[in-house]
């Protein structure tokens, strides 16, 4: 963890004291480039590592979590609740650093197909003190959190309500701060500036953080967005509402920082990586992250970074990224189980969870070979 304040904080003062932020990361996050033999030509392919983005957990729930928990306490908030599958990356990530500034988490957790992370991030979350709440659908979840947020227990106020992914205005501005932060790596030399950052697209506020940060910053770079989730959550208008929730945010505690318009010739969406859908494997997807494991010692997974970095690996392979400088974002966190949480039983969870220690894995979890 560094305390230090954010790039984006030294460019517009008015935001430190008045943006409410706590130093849960550990910034910046190292950028390298890649020594690996792409299947096509390419100027140059470099990472950015926030799968070391915190100490406890990584990847890129981290930076958003630094702005939403500080939200969160400045509101008088004691405990969040979030939303995720089982073995979702967020909600585990809100649980370890909602419990490292004192406060509880509710995780209320939908079904997935089965993957050998959900055990591991279950047993995080129960090793952390999480209170794991098994919900049929999404319709089930949205019933208990408004239950949760009716009244507070015993005179506590209710949950702070982090949405799925943590991409609310607030939680994207961990992003708008993340392209600053790039942006002064590129001044430093420890990279050129990037033609094109790969990136999974989920939720949305990292991408959405992103392009707003990059241009105010005054990069050119462009983003590949690699869509992961159902085409409703990963749409347009939800993109513009993040991309100006979080430009208005920061202008009002800062006037100086820009209401810059959205530029969509600035991004690239592609829809023709995530396969039979969110959380199910593809033999692309996994085969980008044998790659990535082999090639470049990267620690990546099939939900997220396996697809966009099968992505890269197509456009490479069919020719696109010739003369092109490539950034690949790792928003895959690559901290291993604290000790003790790996000794945490099935038993140990509310019943519902338990089957995901049996039931069988999808058959291309390379743990399933």
């Amino acid at each position: 963890m560094t305390d230090t304040e954010p790039v984006l904080f030294d460019r517009f003062p008015g935001l430190a004291g008045s943006l409410p932020r706590l130093p849960l990361a550990s910034l910046p996050t190292p950028v390298e480039r890649a020594d690996v033999e792409l299947p096509g030509p390419c100027e140059g392919l470099w990472v950015k590592r926030d799968d070391l983005s915190g100490d406890a957990y990584g990847g890129n729930k981290v930076r958003k979590l630094e702005f939403l928990l500080a939200d969160a306490l400045a509101t008088g908030h004691d405990s969040v609740m979030t939303f995720g599958v089982v073995g979702s990356n967020h909600a585990v990530a809100t649980a370890v650093y909602a419990r490292q500034v004192g406060m509880d988490a509710w995780l209320l957790l939908t079904p997935q197909a089965n993957a050998a992370y959900v055990a591991k991030n279950l047993r995080l979350g129960r090793y952390v003190g999480a209170r794991q709440v098994f919900c049929a659908d999404e319709a089930a979840a949205g019933r208990r959190a408004r239950i949760l947020g009716l009244a507070g227990r015993g005179g506590r106020p209710p949950p702070y309500r982090v949405p799925g992914g943590g991409s609310s205005p607030a939680g994207t501005v961990g992003f708008v701060s993340a392209a600053f932060e790039l942006a002064a790596q590129v001044r430093a030399g420890l990279l050129p500036e990037p033609d094109l950052i790969y990136l999974a697209l989920g939720t949305m506020g990292t991408a959405a953080g992103l392009a707003l940060g990059l241009q105010v910053a005054g990069l050119s770079t462009r983003l590949v967005l690699v869509r992961v989730v159902r085409e409703d959550i990963a749409s347009p208008g939800r993109f513009r509402r993040l991309y100006h929730g979080a430009a208005r945010r920061l202008h009002r505690h800062d006037p100086r920082f820009p209401l810059a318009p959205l530029e969509p010739a600035r991004l690239a969406v592609r829809h023709d990586h995530i396969g039979p859908g969110y959380a199910r494997f593809t033999p692309e997807g996994i085969a980008a992250v044998e790659f990535a494991r082999s090639q470049a010692n990267l620690l990546l997974e099939g939900t997220y970074t396996g697809k966009a970095f099968a992505a890269l690996l197509a456009d490479a392979r069919a020719g696109r990224l010739a003369g092109r400088r490539v950034l690949f974002w790792n928003t895959y966190s690559s901290r291993p189980l604290p000790p003790g949480a790996e000794d945490i039983e099935a038993t140990e969870l509310p019943a519902p969870l338990r089957r995901y220690f049996e039931k069988p894995l999808q058959p291309l979890d390379p743990a399933a070979s």
